[in-house]
């Protein structure tokens, strides 16, 4: 037998090292850029400390820094960004109080290390300095002293992520993106695609205070079928109007055209396995829509499309979809199968009334294909927490 390396071999392995290498030198430079970013932040603020009158200590300071910084090292240091660099140690400093206690990608720091005094997180917190605004956070000379002696945060996006994750004003909200971009690499657009279509709101509202802590505390995390399901799903990347007719193979064709984007809209785990599935009984046939494998939770996901109104017919439809499935398809070591109709309207009273109290196993939710009403969701999230505390 020749064990002799063919030459297309070698250079895919080649080139294969060689795309790892500049994919980590661009890693690492863009990490060192961020960490001296946060550096030169920290070195403003404590510096801006020292002016009697600090707004315009620090406007006459930054000015001037501005111009020595560029004719030193060219383009990058002017004013608004060395705006954004300050604004950055503040949001990553003082807003971010628990980032010591939380065990996540984000911070990975050792016991040893975590060196955060218990009185001054006792400070943060009596002070609800997390809640303010990022605009509103103006540290006294105390406080400097103090988140000087804090870890360094672990940062492991680009600096445009950051750029984008500062803006979030809700320091929940903005941990859990900073998390699911780390643990799922998303690029800077799909970072600013799941904030637009609300992905921390829709999680949100399937979950009580426990679990909305949960989502900016570890992310996503996928443990039971009720973990990934979104209601509505938003799929404004098919393009197709709010208003315009199409039928259910048009919707399931467009689908598979942007299956990238669909499968990232259902979530973590998700892997395409068939389109219009058949199944055989008693010598008829009938097809599912669409059928995918969730990694995470080992499990078939059976999808069925309906661009009207749900009826109990869709219900039972889906019920016998995923008995098949659990009877004829997966493997012993599998888990149960999990059925979605998704659908553009559907009434939750007769879904409830349909299925069996214990169900696990068959949910209906929408879709729409523009992008939510942010404020909308929060304002119901907002509602759900007034009403859990009544009861």
């Amino acid at each position: 037998m020749n064990n002799e390396l063919k030459p297309t071999d070698l250079f895919q392995r080649i080139a294969g090292l060689l795309q790892a290498a500049r994919q980590n030198v661009v890693r690492t430079i863009n990490q060192t850029m961020v960490y001296t970013y946060f550096e030169i932040g920290r070195m403003i603020v404590e510096d801006e400390q020292q002016g009697k009158e600090r707004a315009e200590y620090g406007k006459k300071v930054l000015k001037e820094l501005s111009k020595r910084l560029t004719a030193e090292f060219g383009k990058g240091f002017s004013q608004r960004n060395l705006e954004q660099m300050r604004q950055f140690y503040l949001t990553y400093t003082i807003s971010q109080k628990s980032s010591a206690q939380i065990p996540s990608t984000l911070n990975n720091n050792t016991e040893s290390d975590a060196g955060i005094s218990a009185n001054m997180l006792r400070k943060l917190e009596n002070e609800s300095i997390a809640q303010k605004s990022s605009a509103q956070l103006q540290p006294t000379e105390n406080e400097i002293d103090s988140i000087s002696s804090m870890p360094l945060p672990k940062f492991n996006l680009s600096w445009s992520h950051y750029l984008k994750l500062m803006r979030i004003e809700n320091p929940n909200e903005r941990r859990f993106y900073e998390i699911e971009c780390a643990t799922n690499n998303w690029s800077l657009k799909e970072l600013q695609r799941q904030f637009d279509a609300s992905l921390y709101e829709r999680l949100a509202l399937s979950r009580d205070k426990a679990g909305i802590k949960q989502l900016a505390e570890k992310g996503q995390l996928i443990e039971k079928p009720t973990d990934f399901l979104k209601d509505p799903y938003v799929l404004e990347f098919l393009d197709l109007p709010e208003l315009h007719q199409y039928s259910e193979s048009d919707l399931e064709t467009a689908i598979i055209d942007k299956l990238e984007q669909f499968l990232l809209e259902l979530g973590k785990g998700f892997t395409f396995v068939a389109r219009q599935f058949r199944m055989t009984i008693d010598e008829k046939h009938y097809k599912a829509d669409l059928v995918f494998f969730n990694r995470l939770l080992k499990c078939f996901v059976v999808i069925d499309l309906k661009i009207g109104e749900l009826t109990h017919q869709d219900i039972g439809q889906m019920q016998m979809y995923v008995n098949y499935h659990d009877r004829i398809v997966k493997l012993p070591d599998e888990n149960k199968t999990i059925g979605i109709v998704l659908c553009k309207d559907k009434s939750q009273t007769l879904v409830e009334f349909t299925l069996p109290e214990n169900n696990d196993q068959i949910f209906a939710s929408r879709y729409q294909t523009i992008l939510p009403d942010k404020q909308t969701f929060i304002q119901l999230i907002n509602e759900s927490e007034i009403e859990s505390e009544i009861e």
